[in-house]
């Protein structure tokens, strides 16, 4: 029974331990994802990850996907919060086998974000993320026949 208790515990813990580093530092994949992050907040009773929704739109007038995010960085986090309501790419590994949810509540763990500047419909046709101010005319240029009384 002492050998159970000072041999097998020990050995139990420092297995799962190792496991848990291994899975922390080892990704199953690794990719982007392109949209429009929708929801994003800290939550957690005892560990504090940051969860977000990205929604993804394949082509003008197609049903949305959404992608669920977790991010660790708060540098990330804070850019993350800073673009939302603009079209960002996500960079994010995949994490398989983490042995609670308080790693995060999904899978996909975000570590970089971009702002995207302009979304391509079709070849020549871009509609930009911020909206165009209106031309401003030349100083010394004639009025427009619509403008004179």
């Amino acid at each position: 029974m002492k050998r159970l208790v000072f041999v097998g515990f020990p050995l139990v813990g420092v297995l799962a331990a190792l496991y848990v580093y291994l899975v922390l530092h080892w990704n199953y994949s690794t990719g982007e994802r392109a949209g429009w992050v929708q929801k994003f907040s800290k939550k957690g009773w005892i560990c504090k990850t940051w969860e977000g929704e990205l929604a993804m739109v394949s082509m003008p007038g197609a049903a949305q996907e959404k992608f669920f995010v977790t991010v660790w960085d708060e540098e990330v986090a804070g850019r993350i919060n800073k673009a939302m309501g603009q079209r960002v790419s996500l960079h994010y590994d995949e994490k398989v086998g983490l042995p609670s949810s308080c790693f995060g509540e999904t899978r996909h763990w975000v570590n970089n974000v971009t702002i995207v500047p302009e979304i391509p419909l079709a070849p020549g046709i871009v509609v930009p993320t911020q909206p165009v101010p209106p031309p401003v005319p030349a100083p010394n240029a004639p009025p427009k026949p619509s403008e004179t009384k």
